[in-house]
Parts: C-alpha cells; sequence; structure tokens
C-alpha cells in the first residue's frame, strides 16, 4: 500500500453478529469510526476526509437499515477506489440460534420488524449480496470477545495493495471444528504427545512437546509438503482477488499437535516473506 493511501473498512452484517463491538475495536486500534453513516453520505465523508487531510484510517458501520440503497453499494466502493482509498468489506454472520439467542438476551428489538425468526431470515436474504461481495466473511456464533479482537487484529496486518494476511488457526475437533476458515488440516494422523506422561499437560509451544512431535519422520515431510503446498496457492488466491486466508489445523483437543504445526506453519510462511499470524482457540481449555 502507497503510504499516502487511506484505508476504509466497511464493517457490515447480520444484526446482532457484532458490528458494534467490531466497531469499538477498530476505535481501540485508533480507527477514525463512524456507525450508520448513510451511503449517499459516503462521497462527502471522504471528500471531508481528504480535504481535512485526516490521516486516521476508518471504519465505517453500515447494516440492513439502508434498505433498497444497499443495491448502490458496489458503486460506491468503486467511487471510494477511484478516490484512492484502499477498501475492505468485513462482514460478519451468526446462526440463527445464536442471533436469536442473543437478541432474547439484550431485550433488543430487530431492525426489520417482524417476528425475530422471520425477521433473520428476510435480513440474511437482503444482505446475501453484500456477504458475497466481502472480502473477509467473520462467523461470531463461538466467538468471545477476545477472539474477535484477534481475528481483527490478525486482518489488519493487510499492509501493502495486493498482500494476503494469513491467519493459520489451532482447534480441537472435540470443542468442534472451526467455521470461520477457508482451509482445514486434520493433523490427528500424527504422533500424540498425550500419551506420554511428562507432555501431557504441555502444550505445543513447549519445547519439549515440539521436539518429540519432530522427531518423526512424517512430521518433517508433512511439514515441509504442507507448507510448500499454502505457497504454492497464495498466488492463486490473490490471483482470485481474495485478500484473506485462515488455515485451520486441528487435532483431538487443540492444544499439542495442532498448536505445534500451526506454529510451525506460520513460521514457514513468515519466513517465506509472507503476511503470517498464528491463534491457538482451544490452548488454553
Amino acid at each position: 500500500m502507497a503510504d499516502n493511501k487511506r484505508r476504509i473498512f466497511i464493517i457490515t452484517g447480520l444484526s446482532g453478529a457484532g458490528k458494534s463491538q467490531a466497531l469499538k475495536i477498530f476505535g481501540d486500534f485508533g480507527f477514525y469510526c463512524v456507525d450508520n453513516l448513510p451511503l449517499a453520505l459516503f462521497k462527502n465523508f471522504t471528500d471531508y476526509i481528504k480535504q481535512s487531510g485526516e490521516r486516521k484510517d476508518i471504519a465505517l458501520g453500515i447494516d440492513v437499515r439502508e434498505g433498497g440503497r444497499l443495491k448502490d453499494m458496489p458503486k460506491i466502493l468503486n467511487s471510494m477506489v477511484a478516490d484512492d482509498f484502499i477498501v475492505r468489506v468485513i462482514f460478519l454472520d451468526a446462526s440463527e440460534e445464536c442471533l436469536i439467542r442473543r437478541f432474547s438476551e439484550t431485550k433488543h428489538r430487530h431492525p426489520i420488524h417482524k417476528k425475530l425468526a422471520a425477521a433473520i431470515a428476510h435480513e440474511r436474504e437482503v444482505m446475501s449480496p453484500i456477504r458475497t461481495m466481502a472480502d473477509k466473511v467473520i462467523d461470531t456464533s463461538d466467538l468471545k470477545l477476545g477472539e474477535l479482537k484477534e481475528k481483527l487484529s490478525a486482518l489488519l496486518g493487510l499492509t501493502r495493495d495486493g498482500d494476503m494476511q494469513i491467519s493459520v488457526v489451532s482447534f480441537g475437533f472435540k470443542n468442534g471444528i472451526l467455521k470461520d476458515c477457508d482451509i482445514v488440516m486434520d493433523v490427528r494422523f500424527l504422533p500424540n504427545p498425550f500419551y506420554i506422561p511428562e507432555l501431557r499437560d504441555k502444550t505445543g509451544l513447549d519445547k519439549e512437546v515440539q521436539n518429540y512431535i519432530m522427531s518423526f519422520k512424517e512430521t518433517q515431510e508433512f511439514a515441509e509438503k504442507f507448507a510448500d503446498l499454502i505457497k504454492y496457492l497464495i498466488p492463486k488466491y490473490i490471483k482470485e482477488g481474495k485478500s484473506y486466508l485462515t488455515i485451520a489445523m486441528g487435532c483431538t483437543g487443540g492444544k499439542h499437535r495442532s498448536v505445534f504445526m500451526a506454529h510451525e506453519l506460520a513460521q514457514r510462511l513468515a519466513k517465506a516473506g509472507l503476511n503470517a499470524t498464528e491463534f491457538h482457540r482451544d490452548i488454553g481449555l
């Protein structure tokens, strides 16, 4: 990204999926945040930003209350890109069960004034075109606030136009498969340190566990070949316009094999000059 270009993140998605929380997180990261700015005023807003010389990156929240004007969103975003802004669309999603529970717990009314299940279904249909055009879709159904902040923090590592931000996440299958990911790799075929008494209470970030897993030939071969596969795929994804890639690596409990292999992959990708971060969902469970 050229130094004189500002980033604009459009934060959108389903009501109850976490847009307000995401905007607060962007504010914590130093972004200039505006919620529910009418799409019709986007051009005026970006003109003001350019004329004022404001150097902060920007996060704008929009939702289904824009109604029929949402169809103009692609044209408006293209205009912002033409004005020398780098624009990224983040779409927050969640399951129907999760959204119903959140609305019930908070006693908030859905912005579409129908029975809740019908309102959610209608909103999902209306927002579907925006979801399709999003640079990144984040399913918040099972995310804690800290995990959402971790994901958004990883996305903000995208610093150069054309770069891909790669997030490597470990998880345990017994705690549920990771929903918000592009590639899932099952590493349960590797020797399990859980059955070594002195390693059971350690994690894949401990040197003793790493040395044990890496002592096997199949681990060494897999680590090299899988990293090579990802490095081969990344230019293909970028060519198709993808800016973010989440790779999930799972083992049984999410503490040993998946943690080490996610760490190892992130390290190999970083050494290759790629923008890779790691996150371990179940390491503390």
